[in-house]
């Protein structure tokens, strides 16, 4: 009988090994929220063994989803991103004390802002909001891990 062999590519058996891994920061909703975000973000996701497209992908629409945080919750409030590398993908979430709905806009080219939520929009499987109960909410998006 012949050796058994891992046909699996090594990212990908590297991403298998990764599988089912949690963890949370808590930042002030200050102006430096949104890079510390994502570093954290990127160093935990590469820690994983998920490099590539997926680990920048996960890092631009980090920094999106906590600056909306910061320039639309409340000017002292606490931010919370939590992520989760299993089977279906990197989940990251965004918890912030508004209650306010992010929306996707379009912007014209020339304008200097509006774009976070499209790009959340157009490089995530999925995203959603969920609301609490104490006038908060979440942020989430999903994002392959073959995203590479």
């Amino acid at each position: 009988m012949g050796e058994v062999r891992d046909l699996r590519s090594a990212p990908a058996a590297r991403r298998a090994d990764a599988r089912a891994e949690h963890d949370d920061l808590v930042l002030d909703a200050r102006r430096t929220a949104p890079r510390a975000a994502r570093h954290w973000v990127m160093h935990r996701v590469a820690a994983s063994g998920v490099h590539g497209a997926a680990n920048q992908v996960i890092e631009l629409l980090t920094g999106e989803v906590v600056a909306n945080a910061v320039v639309h919750g409340p000017e002292h409030g606490r931010i919370r991103v939590s992520l989760r590398i299993d089977e279906r993908g990197i989940l990251v979430s965004v918890t912030d004390e508004s209650p306010a709905t992010p929306v996707v806009r379009h912007p014209e080219p020339t304008a200097l802002s509006g774009r976070g939520m499209a790009l959340v929009e157009a490089l995530s499987r999925t995203w959603g909001v969920d609301h609490d109960d104490h006038d908060g909410k979440t942020v989430w998006f999903l994002v392959d891990l073959d995203a590479d």
